[in-house]
C-alpha cells in the first residue's frame, strides 16, 4: 500500500537526482547511476600513504585514513553534504554509507574494523539540527561492511566556534579537551574506525583519536564523506 502511495505521488511529484536534476529511475535513490558514477572518489581506501593520511602523520597515529569524495567548494559532494545536514535528507548520509562501505570491505586497509563511532555533535547542536549527519553515514558504513556502530561512544563536552580562518594553532586550541570516551571497556583494544561527514582541517579528527588512544583504543582509522582538497595545505 504505501508503494502505491509512493507510485501515485511519484506520478505528479517525481523523485529526481540531487546532481543533475533529471528525474531518477526505479531503482535508484537520490543520485542517478550517472552522477553516482561520476563522483570525484578519491580512491584513498586503495592507498596507505595517501595524501589524505600525509595531513595526520607527526599529528596522531593513526592506521588508515580515506575519504569517499573530493569536497570542492561549489562541486556536487558540497551540494549533497548541504542537503545531509541542512535539507533534513540524513538518508542520504546512509545511502552514501552503504556505496563507500562496500569498497571500504574489499579494502585490505578497513576490512579488519571491529567497530564505527563516529563523530558527535554537541547536545545544543544536536537539538537544533535533531540528528548527527555522521551517525547516518556510519549507519549507511555498517550495512555494507558488517559491522556495528557503538552509538553514544564518545561524548562533545564542549561547543566549539567554526575552524574557518583559524591557525593552525588556534584549530588545535579551538577542539583540545572537547571530546570524551564514555564507552572504554567496549572499545578497548579493538580496531575502531572513526566516521565523520568531512574533513577539512583535521583537527577536530585528531582531536578525537587522542582521546580514543587515550582510553585503551588498539588502532583507530578514520573515514569521512569527503576531504577538502585544501587540507593538503594546511
Amino acid at each position: 500500500m504505501l508503494q502505491l502511495v509512493k507510485d501515485f505521488i511519484g506520478l505528479f511529484y517525481p523523485e529526481v537526482c540531487l546532481c543533475c536534476g533529471e528525474e531518477l529511475g526505479v531503482k535508484e535513490e537520490f543520485i542517478c547511476t550517472m552522477c553516482v558514477y561520476k563522483l570525484p572518489k578519491t580512491n584513498f581506501h586503495k592507498m596507505q600513504g595517501n595524501p589524505l593520511a600525509k595531513v595526520f602523520w607527526g599529528r596522531v597515529e593513526l592506521h588508515s585514513v580515506a575519504a569517499y569524495c573530493h569536497y570542492q567548494k561549489g562541486n556536487t559532494v558540497q551540494g549533497l553534504v548541504h542537503e545531509i545536514k541542512y535539507n533534513g535528507k540524513k538518508d542520504l548520509g546512509a545511502y552514501l554509507g552503504k556505496h563507500y562501505g562496500f569498497d571500504l570491505k574489499g579494502s585490505e586497509l578497513f576490512n579488519r574494523v571491529d567497530a564505527l563511532v563516529y563523530i558527535p555533535l554537541h547536545p545544543k547542536k544536536l537539538k537544533k539540527r535533531g540528528y548527527n549527519q555522521s551517525a547516518y553515514f556510519a549507519e549507511g558504513l555498517s550495512l555494507s561492511m558488517g559491522v556495528p556502530v557503538l552509538h553514544n561512544a564518545i561524548s562533545r563536552i564542549k561547543n566549539t566556534d567554526t575552524q574557518t580562518r583559524k591557525s593552525r594553532y588556534e584549530r588545535w586550541e579551538n577542539v583540545e579537551g572537547i571530546f570524551k570516551v564514555d564507552k572504554i571497556e567496549e572499545l578497548k583494544g579493538k580496531h575502531v574506525l572513526l566516521v565523520d561527514d568531512v574533513i577539512t582541517t583535521g583537527s577536530t579528527i585528531e582531536a578525537c583519536a587522542h582521546e580514543l588512544i587515550k582510553a585503551g583504543v588498539g588502532k583507530v582509522s578514520v573515514v569521512a564523506i569527503g576531504s577538502a582538497d585544501t587540507i593538503s595545505s594546511i
